[in-house]
């Protein structure tokens, strides 16, 4: 019975989210939309927020032991983009897959469609392990790191780059759960595997306790360990009973067919990643030619813009796993609702939290650094790039809708427009010929996103991608 300060109303808002975090059997190709996109972005948007927390308490403690140290940080990150590419755009693959056959109602194939994604992602994991623990220095060095870094972080990249396994397979592993509607298990598991890294993090940088003093290198050891123990977690679940997924022996085996369609949607989905994170390292080899502090306030600020954008992947990604299980289930108007209510929900959410990062981005700042020299480029970069959340909104939820649909060509196109040719060309014009430095780079950030949103929006309102096939 509602009490007074209860009403029924609210007593449906709060079973919902309760049924959010515990994980739902629902149909998400019968329910009303609005449900299933709160049942289904809730544990997306806490599993992206706890990675959020990770990002930022991380810069936080490496904040602690200088510039150099927060550089090698970031250009680290830039070259792990890379790897985030490969893994993301296999990931793709694998969730609109899976979300197809659970939309047709076909687990078995879905469960066929997951051990090749695994497979696929064993093999990026290893090839890329290797060339980044036998080149860690050289790569950063190549992106424009001083002696200076190198001397402090050349440990820390070899151990990022060589770890990277263990971060593909937690990306693309997690987007099986969330292709099977599975986002509560995603969640837990990415908030076990950060738990780790957030607890062993200090105690390896600081030498705290038992641990070892290991300096910034103690950074990437945590990161490591955590994602590995993510990993494990996440194969415990895959093959126990009761989730939407189980992976049985009869399972583990090379099915070339469902391989290469998997394969055929991430290699756009690859490509596609690669040209966004890649801009990122484009926009990082402008800014070290203005030194460690411009590199570092960037670190910093797009850390603390991270933490408010991973949360609406979180509502990006129950877009796609909507879109492609109603698209399975033959209902593509009901997945053309279910993208444009997520990017309203995103959108409402990002424009609250860019008016707060305007008005506090000093205090934000000023909790990470109080470098004369690296808070302004970090206030100026998180202004800057906050001023165009509106924007992001919708266009993360689109793209992502996109992919979800298997069309990952039209976003990969959408990418190479907005980010190469005109971001990265607009970055260096107003950064040196301009001479804005280090803010026309931010300023170049904010201008191609929100260009990204709209030529988005402006396609995906013509309706081809409902008719591709997985």
């Amino acid at each position: 019975m509602a009490t007074s300060l209860e009403t029924p109303a609210s007593q449906s808002v709060w079973a919902t989210l309760k049924e959010a975090v515990r994980g739902s059997h629902l149909d998400y190709t019968e329910a009303p939309i609005g449900r299933a996109v709160i049942l289904l972005a809730v544990p997306m948007v806490l599993e992206m927020l706890m990675e959020s927390v990770f990002a930022v308490a991380d810069i936080f403690f490496v904040g602690r032991l200088g510039a150099d140290a927060v550089a090698t940080v970031g250009l680290t990150e830039s070259l792990m983009f890379v790897v985030y590419a490969l893994a993301i755009g296999v990931a793709i693959g694998a969730a609109a897959t899976v979300a197809r056959r659970i939309g047709e109602k076909d687990p078995d194939r879905a469960a066929t469609a997951a051990v090749q994604a695994i497979i696929l992602g064993g093999v990026v994991a290893l090839v890329l392990g290797t060339i980044g623990a036998a080149f860690g220095p050289q790569l950063i060095r190549a992106m424009g790191a001083s002696d200076a870094v190198i001397a402090t972080g050349s440990t820390f990249s070899r151990v990022m780059l060589g770890g990277c396994g263990t971060v593909t397979l937690l990306f693309l592993i997690n987007s099986v759960f969330r292709g099977a509607g599975d986002a509560a298990i995603a969640m837990r598991v990415l908030w076990f595997a950060n738990t780790i890294n957030i607890v062993l993090g200090p105690c390896l940088i600081f030498g705290l306790g038992p641990f070892p003093e290991m300096g910034v290198t103690g950074a990437a050891t945590a990161t490591t360990i955590g994602r590995g123990c993510g990993v494990l977690y996440q194969l415990f679940h895959l093959t126990r009973p009761g989730g939407r997924l189980q992976l049985r022996r009869q399972h583990w085996r090379v099915d070339p067919d469902t391989m290469r369609a998997i394969l055929r949607i991430s290699g756009n989905a690859t490509f596609q990643n690669f040209v966004n994170t890649a801009s990122w390292m484009g926009l990082i080899k402008i800014l070290s030619g203005f030194g460690s502090a411009a590199v570092a306030g960037n670190t910093i600020g797009i850390r603390i813009v991270l933490f408010a954008l991973l949360p609406s992947f979180g509502v990006s990604n129950a877009a796609a796993t909507l879109v492609g299980q109603n698209l399975g289930a033959g209902r593509p108007d009901r997945a053309e609702q279910a993208a444009w209510k997520a990017g309203l929900y995103n959108t409402m959410c990002l424009g609250v939290v860019g008016v707060l990062f305007l008005v506090f981005a000093p205090f934000l700042i000023g909790i990470f650094t109080s470098d004369p020299e690296v808070a302004p480029y970090g206030v100026r970069c998180l202004r800057i790039v906050a001023a165009g959340f509106f924007f992001y909104g919708y266009g993360m939820v689109l793209t992502q809708a996109f992919n979800g649909a298997g069309d990952t060509r039209t976003p990969t196109w959408i990418n190479l427009f907005c980010l190469w040719l005109w971001e990265i060309p607009l970055a260096w014009a107003l950064a040196y010929p301009a001479g804005l430095g280090p803010t026309g780079v931010f300023v170049a950030v904010s201008v191609a996103f929100s260009t990204l949103a709209l030529v988005s929006a402006w396609i995906f309102s013509k309706g081809t991608w409902k008719t591709k096939q997985v």
